[in-house]
């Protein structure tokens, strides 16, 4: 049995983080000098999870050039302009398969998802955001989810705290945490396991997954939960941009599973 496929949701508009977004979609927002898309592309590929189809909407047309120059975009080459031949000069070992599919421009994240059945078939497949960062053990969540029996498995995750956290005695502080994991609740990370069941409950264009999809397949009993105590963040705003920036130029990027 090989791998599921892995589905992107790379198609919303960005408008938390419009200083990026307003020449380019947000998974084409980059740190380190690249997508964060190819980021979490590689959490997958460091599992072994190599077949992508990438949902887009807004700028769409990027990721698409992106894709179809790929080996250009992340290597250096000589081209001969006589007949416009290329070399590539120091090609990585990268063997993805990827499709960039056009789910819409105002198409919601369930109906992106409905609108690939038929590239995802009947099998199990995976799905994320393409705005979110973790160093989950995809492996792990996979075989979770096959263990259960259930239509699909999300990744809860503890939301990074905005703010740092003190803790005070008697007016002296005891404890200084900047920006800790926050340390009750779990919250919805992505990074979910579906089976074809699934599309039964996605509705339509409009319809979000966030909402009535998941609320029902858990009023079914169909809803499980892989517990990641672990590094996740998304990248919902410049600060966060920013954050992320300086954790991977220091050389400390917790999601760099891969080598």
């Amino acid at each position: 049995m090989g791998n599921p496929k892995v589905v992107i949701l790379a198609g919303g508009r960005g408008t938390r983080i419009a200083e990026e977004t307003h020449t380019r979609p947000k998974p084409m927002v980059e740190i380190g000098g690249k997508p964060i898309l190819y980021h979490i592309m590689n959490i997958y590929a460091h599992y072994d999870f190599r077949d992508f189809l990438i949902a887009v909407g807004y700028k769409g047309e990027m990721i698409k050039e992106y894709f179809s120059n790929f080996h250009l975009h992340n290597n250096d080459y000589v081209v001969n302009l006589a007949d416009g031949s290329r070399t590539l000069l120091n090609e990585g070992p990268i063997d993805w398969r990827v499709g960039v599919i056009d789910t819409g421009l105002d198409t919601n994240t369930a109906g992106r998802v409905a609108r690939l059945r038929e590239l995802i078939g009947n099998e199990t497949f995976c799905l994320t955001y393409g705005d979110g960062l973790s160093n989950i053990n995809i492996s792990e969540l996979v075989s979770f989810h096959r263990s259960h029996g259930k239509l699909a498995t999300v990744s809860a995750v503890r939301p990074p705290a905005r703010f740092g956290a003190m803790v005070i005695a008697d007016g002296l502080v005891e404890k200084f945490q900047e920006k800790p994991q926050t340390e009750a609740g779990w919250i919805n990370g992505g990074f979910f396991v579906m089976e074809p069941g699934v599309f039964d409950f996605l509705g339509d264009d409009a319809t979000a997954l966030e909402r009535e999809p998941l609320e029902a397949l858990a009023n079914a009993g169909q809803l499980m939960a892989y517990q990641h105590s672990g590094f996740w963040q998304p990248m919902d705003t410049l600060r966060d941009k920013q954050s992320l920036e300086a954790a991977w130029a220091d050389g400390n990027a917790p999601w760099k599973v891969w080598s």
